[in-house]
């Protein structure tokens, strides 16, 4: 990656500006107002357009005047080398991510399923597990019991 590319996407805001422009074309009031709803943070149209203006001058943007209502907006949206660009910062920022959160996944006790946040727990039998739902939890310890039910207890003869 070049040192221009760098500078281009310095931070985790303009990489989320990169995001919501590659789902498709959008007007820079409705990429601040997608922004806020999404993350509940503020954002600066200072920081909005001259991150437009770094991406048209690098040849990834295509703008069109759309009239929307009354008003005329200016729209934007990502050519093809804009949106090779875009995966380019994906794929680099997801091994970011996983570094990030790997600690904190949890595996379903139940079907395996990675868990981020929010899973179910239960004790049983004195030992802590991690589930997704109750439906997972309930069926883990029907079949803990059909395999308990089959083992034969200490001191019995078997067969």
């Amino acid at each position: 990656m070049s040192i221009d590319e760098e500078k281009l996407l310095s931070d985790f805001t303009r990489f989320y500006l990169l995001v919501i422009l590659y789902e498709g074309p959008i007007h820079g009031y409705g990429l601040k107002q997608k922004y806020i709803k999404r993350l509940n943070r503020p954002i600066s149209d200072s920081l909005i357009y001259p991150f437009l203006t770094k991406l048209d001058e690098k040849g990834y943007l295509i703008s069109e005047i759309v009239s929307v209502g009354k008003k005329d907006k200016k729209v934007f949206s990502l050519n093809e080398e804009g949106k090779n660009f875009a995966e380019k910062m994906f794929h680099r920022f997801s091994g970011l991510v996983d570094t990030a959160i790997e600690p904190n996944i949890q595996i379903c006790a139940g079907c395996g399923i990675r868990l981020y946040q929010n899973s179910y727990q239960e004790i049983i039998d004195g030992t802590s597990y991690n589930f997704c739902c109750i439906h997972c939890a309930k069926a883990f310890k029907n079949h803990n019991k059909e395999i308990s039910s089959l083992k034969p207890s200490f001191g019995q003869n078997v067969k």
